[in-house]
């Protein structure tokens, strides 16, 4: 896998390069981006691009609706830099776009999901696609676990590059993957029967793997605990996770009940009417001299239900990371935003990657679909 940013800048300018760039931006009620923090990441390679005079054939995706358009992209790009958004994809409107490009100019398409080969991973789309370019960059590392034709098709048809950011990615979370001792690890988020390789596998290379969110309910409901009306998963953890000695679980919790009122109580403490939507305090200071201690941090997935607004104590840990000398690893979509929201200085937080699903595949694996069509 070579690096697009590896090509000398007079080797391309002039040329026609296909750009699959981390543009799926989470939008607001009025549909308008509400966070441009992949958007910030996705223009290093962008502006590289145009600045060496190479014309820009930009695509992605946004969304799960295949109905979404890129439009609210564009106007969020065009506070940064020049752009045209042209709404179509394979039709006479992008042909004619892409044919009247000059040096340096920079066209986004419409949104891929549009079409619904790229889903499929259609190759006669991918063919379709690549006839905009005379090269293929995939910045898009955030989707580099999909087996979409834009992923692993386009490089079947043209010399193909890893974007800017996508480089990064590779060797952060490489790094998380052969971390610094003592090292310390917070996994958050839901679904224990897909995460439970990667626990397993992250008990083994860290000091510490202290396990929150809705996996942490999977913990409790595994001890025997009450966990009321808490989300839980359809498989919950066994003793090789339970009494890994590098294994941690929070100490307290915060819990919601019917009227919608919170507290702080113990595990043992949750009655049957209740549902554990955070961590709590006494969890925090159990982990702060690890995080203090650590010579590599690790973290994906807030602590408690974000989008309910539990967010204290992910805010509060992201603190404690920020004032750690290790080096960081974070990502996951809700723990991003989330520490976004609070008052930390995100320049020392370490790496934040725009990978959420995707990062926690390449840290079990060690490649990605998207990777291998790279070669």
């Amino acid at each position: 896998m070579k690096c697009i940013d590896e090509i000398p800048a007079a080797d391309l300018k002039g040329k026609l390069v296909l750009v699959r760039g981390t543009l799926d931006l989470p939008l607001d009620d009025a549909g308008q981006v509400s966070d441009t923090f992949r958007l910030t990441q996705a223009c290093k390679t962008i502006d590289f691009l145009s600045s060496a005079g190479a014309k820009v054939v930009l695509i992605g995706k946004i969304g799960r609706d295949p109905q979404v358009s890129m439009a609210p992209v564009a106007e969020a790009m065009k506070k940064r830099r020049k752009v045209f958004f042209v709404p179509d994809i394979l039709g006479a409107p992008a042909r004619s776009a892409v044919a009247a490009m000059q040096d340096g100019d920079v066209v986004l398409l419409e949104n891929l999901q549009q079409d619904p080969r790229e889903v499929a991973g259609d190759d006669s789309f991918a063919q379709e696609l690549a006839s905009f370019g005379e090269m293929y960059v995939n910045d898009a590392f955030l989707s580099a676990h999909r087996a979409s034709a834009s992923m692993i098709g386009i490089p079947r048809f043209l010399p193909s590059f890893a974007g800017i950011q996508f480089c990064e990615e590779i060797r952060e979370i490489d790094a998380a993957r052969a971390p610094l001792s003592p090292s310390f690890a917070i996994l958050g988020g839901a679904k224990f029967e897909t995460k439970e390789p990667l626990i397993k596998l992250l008990l083994e290379k860290y000091d510490h793997v202290f396990i929150a969110g809705a996996l942490a309910n999977d913990v409790f409901k595994a001890q025997g605990l009450e966990v009321g009306r808490s989300l839980i998963s359809e498989q919950s953890p066994d003793a090789s996770v339970l009494d890994h000695e590098h294994f941690l679980a929070p100490i307290d919790v915060t819990v919601e009940n019917a009227e919608g009122q919170a507290r702080v109580k113990k595990p043992d403490a949750v009655e049957p009417g209740e549902k554990i939507v955070d961590i709590g305090p006494d969890s925090v200071a159990m982990i702060a001299p690890l995080i203090a201690r650590a010579r590599f941090i690790l973290w994906n997935g807030p602590t408690g239900l974000y989008e309910e607004g539990y967010a204290h104590y992910t805010h509060a840990i992201a603190e404690l990371v920020a004032k750690s000398d290790a080096r960081k690893v974070i990502g996951g979509g809700d723990t991003i935003a989330a520490i976004q929201e609070s008052d930390t200085d995100e320049k020392r937080l370490g790496f934040l990657s725009t990978g959420g699903g995707a990062m926690l595949e390449y840290l079990l694996k060690g490649t990605l679909p998207g990777i291998e069509a790279l070669g």
